[in-house]
């Protein structure tokens, strides 16, 4: 509670004298409340910069991405297909996931496909990913649902009510508009 309300204390004390500093914290959460300009670094390198929210939405790599958020970015290990002009993500089960609008790569390339958990919905059977529900945590305004996909674990936040029983299959999926693909070798995110 203290560590909140210091934190509150410190960015209204920025705001008010105006002038630069620098915090360094390897909390997140302070980072994204608290930063204008967030620089993300690993090993003593800069990995990403840019505001909070770009850092979110747009992360450069696979560090980047599972850093910045909370529960951490959802990953899967797939490879990208591309026939007639149309890019998709084909899982280890067959299961495909579309990719966002001008993602890059090569057809058969290995790609690690990336959603928040806030960025994925409640299908019927039948459409998206077929994942094990193993824990259901209701929070009061949201519903923290831990699962697996064929042993890959996936974190996803309903904005609404449930109540699945572990061990029930729900089907799940991403926001197109929100997700990322990122070259499995690399690391760095496929853009176009």
């Amino acid at each position: 509670k203290l560590r909140v309300a210091m934190r509150s204390e410190i960015k209204e004390l920025h705001q008010r004298l105006r002038t630069t500093s620098i915090y360094v914290t390897h909390d997140q959460i302070e980072a994204m409340t608290m930063g204008d300009l967030v620089v993300v670094m690993k090993d003593g390198r800069v990995e990403q910069s840019g505001s909070p929210l770009e850092l979110y939405d747009r992360p450069a790599n696979l560090f980047v991405a599972g850093f910045i958020g909370s529960p951490a970015m959802n990953f899967l290990r797939g490879t990208l297909r591309r026939h007639a002009g149309e890019a998709s993500v084909q899982l280890a089960d067959g299961a495909v996931l579309g990719v966002p609008q001008g993602c890059g790569g090569a057809d058969g390339q290995q790609v690690i496909s990336g959603t928040r958990p806030e960025h994925l919905a409640l299908r019927d059977a039948g459409g998206g990913i077929a994942v094990e529900v193993a824990v259901v945590e209701p929070t009061g305004a949201d519903t923290f649902v831990a699962c697996r996909h064929h042993g890959q674990d996936l974190s996803v936040v309903f904005h609404e009510r449930h109540a699945f029983p572990p061990g029930s299959t729900i089907h799940l999926q991403p926001d197109l508009q929100r997700a990322h693909v990122f070259d499995a070798a690399s690391g760095k995110r496929l853009a176009a």
